[in-house]
């Protein structure tokens, strides 16, 4: 198991969190114990008594950190702009279990903007996994879906999980496979 560190916590208050890598969603009653094993994306994966579970950004005063600023576009501001945000949010998703972001992973097949009647825009995503039994990809949808939706004027999201072509480890960036030691 990778671990950025193994800050131990106390959970300040009941908090939903999703186990790892079922995806179940669980609530940790105040006074839980347990360990930070990797705090990245704005999200954090604590080890509680044998299990991984991943507490997500907004609830990290529970574990006594900060929430994460709401995203902001400035007045006029055009697809350019939100396509930048959007890559900046993709690059906040982590597998809770490998310390590299899905895009650096080569997970991402697609990323595209759309827009919707009513003046809002839209992303479509075509993402893998690094294996087809992974069972990490409810979890990384959930949150690819997440945060994209926390952009402001993105209202819709079509995100897919495909196999085609079988992710491999020439799609990881030069910064990814250092990282993960597969260069």
């Amino acid at each position: 198991m990778y671990s950025r560190s193994s800050e131990p916590v106390r959970f300040e208050r009941d908090c939903k969190a999703v186990l790892v890598p079922q995806g179940d969603e669980v609530v940790l009653p105040v006074g839980t114990v347990g360990y930070i094993t990797q705090a990245l994306g704005g999200s954090w994966t604590v080890f509680v008594e044998g299990n991984l579970m991943r507490v997500a950004g907004e609830d990290g005063d529970a574990i006594g950190k900060e929430a994460a600023e709401p995203l902001e576009l400035e007045d006029g501001a055009g697809d350019e702009d939100v396509e930048r945000l959007m890559w900046d949010q993709l690059r906040t998703c982590f597998d809770p279990e490998i310390p590299v972001n899905i895009v650096d992973l080569g997970l991402v097949y697609v990323a595209e903007l759309y827009h919707i009647e009513g003046g809002g825009r839209g992303v479509k995503v075509r993402m893998t996994l690094t294996a087809p039994g992974c069972g990490m990809g409810e979890i990384l949808i959930d949150d690819v879906q997440t945060k994209l939706l926390k952009i402001p004027t993105v209202e819709d999201t079509d995100i897919e999980l495909v196999f085609d072509p079988p992710w491999n480890q020439t799609m990881m960036s030069d910064v990814a496979r250092l990282e993960t030691g597969m260069f």
